[in-house]
């Protein structure tokens, strides 16, 4: 038997160690690589758009898509290739950024001269409502103290006595989103059947029903002068579709009046413009978009979130538009400039419902991690994070009552209503009203339907609505509306 090398000599050996040492040197090597390379992949700027996605992909020779690949995946995949690919260059980090992608990414997105005559439109029609707003919040700070808390307490009171005032099946899928209209007598649901439906209140009787969508329907919204105008070309509501369109709808026929086509994955949330010439819509394909309502076109294709874009909303003056993602990111953006003015970034789940206060610099976000964040636009934070449900917090809305400002500011007697409070729907269950100065909760309604997925309140603050999982929606009212019945 030959003979063998006992530990003491094994070490000794030259041959052992220096084969010993190039294995620990390439292992570590490796371990470094690795960790450059996500280090790298954490700091690429990849396109969200999913054309410039498998664009890219086709260029560096790789599939464009894999089987049972969504975007948001096949964007992961596009930055982990760029980050190897940095790795094998020895390419730093900052000059990985400059060299592959800040000469790719452009910060503006390219857009038609009609995104720059909207964009005039949109300073025109905001900038006398922003000062109209200011006016009046100067006049109220002249008001006594006393008679701010009187209100405070007198509104505060009548909110309490918020109860159910009776629950109506509306389709045979859950419903996704409710929205009473603006002179809050009629409600619009939108539902996982692909159906939106309009409803009397407080009755509860069905008035329409609006069939276009070939998937759920994520969102619906209200003109800002919807009812008022009820003939057949004027547009008065619009819902989008998981298949991707947006449907335009008067109150005189159950046709759509146009079909707004661009999105390429599920349409989540809509909204109007104030100014109710132009309509948002956020969806999976990682943007959010403007549209024009007279000319059905697509004017802006904004992006700047990493995964699905949730939920979108208009400030009331009208120059701010705020989306929120399942990156679990919030922005704030200038429609005047195009420009991002805030990044909402404290969330660790994705968010599902955004809303502005009628104050005009507060916004409220409410997320997957069970909570409510309150945003304020001018120090650029968080001012309070509301713990709201035991379970995924599904939308947010502020009380805004429909008076204008510029009558009261002339002669204020008393404060508006107006943002004093703000209702949230979790999915535990649960409607909660909570107050808008200090953020306590003044109201825990129970919907015993499961799932509650969206939430809001009629104009005059008299009935508050909730769309459910169990396919149908709840009505509340307070004691002074059910003695006006």
């Amino acid at each position: 038997m030959a003979d063998t090398m006992d530990l003491d000599e094994l070490v000794n050996d030259p041959s052992y160690v220096l084969g010993a040492s190039e294995r620990a040197k390439a292992e570590n090597k490796a371990i470094l690589d690795e960790l450059e390379r996500k280090k790298r992949a954490r700091t690429l700027a990849v396109p969200t758009d999913d054309g410039r996605v498998r664009a890219r992909l086709r260029e560096l020779g790789e599939p464009i898509t894999l089987f049972g690949e969504r975007a948001a995946d096949r964007r992961d995949r596009l930055k982990y290739i760029l980050s190897q690919l940095g790795v094998e260059r020895g390419i730093p980090v900052e000059d990985e950024e400059s060299s592959e992608e800040e000469q790719e990414e452009e910060f503006y997105t390219p857009g038609p001269l009609e995104l720059l005559d909207a964009r005039r439109k949109l300073a025109q029609f905001s900038l006398p409502r922003a000062m109209d707003r200011v006016n009046y919040q100067r006049a109220e700070s002249s008001l006594p103290l006393s008679r701010i808390v009187d209100k405070r307490k007198k509104v505060f009171a009548e909110v309490k006595t918020f109860n159910i005032l009776g629950t109506q099946v509306a389709d045979d899928r859950p419903i996704s989103q409710v929205r009473f209209s603006p002179d809050s007598k009629l409600l619009a649901t939108g539902s996982w059947s692909g159906s939106v439906k309009v409803w009397g209140i407080p009755n509860c009787d069905s008035k329409l029903t609006f069939r276009a969508h070939s998937d759920k329907v994520g969102g619906v919204a209200w003109h800002p002068r919807a009812t008022i105008g009820q003939e057949a070309a004027a547009v008065n509501l619009v819902s989008g579709g998981g298949e991707g369109d947006l449907h335009l709808w008067s109150l005189a026929n159950e046709q759509s009046l146009a079909t707004l086509k661009g999105h390429q994955d599920r349409v989540c949330r809509v909204a109007f413009h104030p100014c109710g010439d132009y309509v948002g819509s956020a969806s999976y394909d990682g943007t959010w978009r403007l549209w024009d309502v007279s000319t059905a076109k697509e004017i802006l294709v904004q992006e700047g979130h990493s995964k699905e874009v949730y939920t979108l909303e208009f400030q009331d003056d009208g120059s701010l538009a705020a989306s929120g993602g399942l990156d679990a990111i919030a922005r704030v953006w200038d429609l005047r400039t195009g420009r991002t003015a805030m990044v909402l970034d404290g969330h660790v789940q994705g968010i599902y419902g955004i809303d502005f206060s009628p104050n005009g610099y507060q916004l409220a976000t409410a997320s997957g991690d069970d909570t409510i964040r309150i945003w304020d636009v001018r120090a650029l934070r968080a001012l309070h994070t509301i713990p709201a449900h035991k379970s995924t917090v599904a939308d947010v809305r502020f009380f805004k009552a429909p008076v204008r400002f510029e009558p009261l500011a002339e002669g204020l007697t008393e404060p508006l209503p107006s943002g004093l409070y703000l209702a949230s729907a979790g999915y535990d269950g649960f409607v909660k009203i909570w107050t808008a100065d200090d953020w306590q909760l003044l109201r825990s309604l129970p919907t015993d339907a499961g799932k509650v997925m969206s939430c809001d309140f009629t104009k005059d603050g008299k009935f508050l609505a909730s769309g459910s999982w169990n396919r149908s929606f709840q009505l509340f009212a307070t004691e002074k509306a059910l003695d006006e019945m």
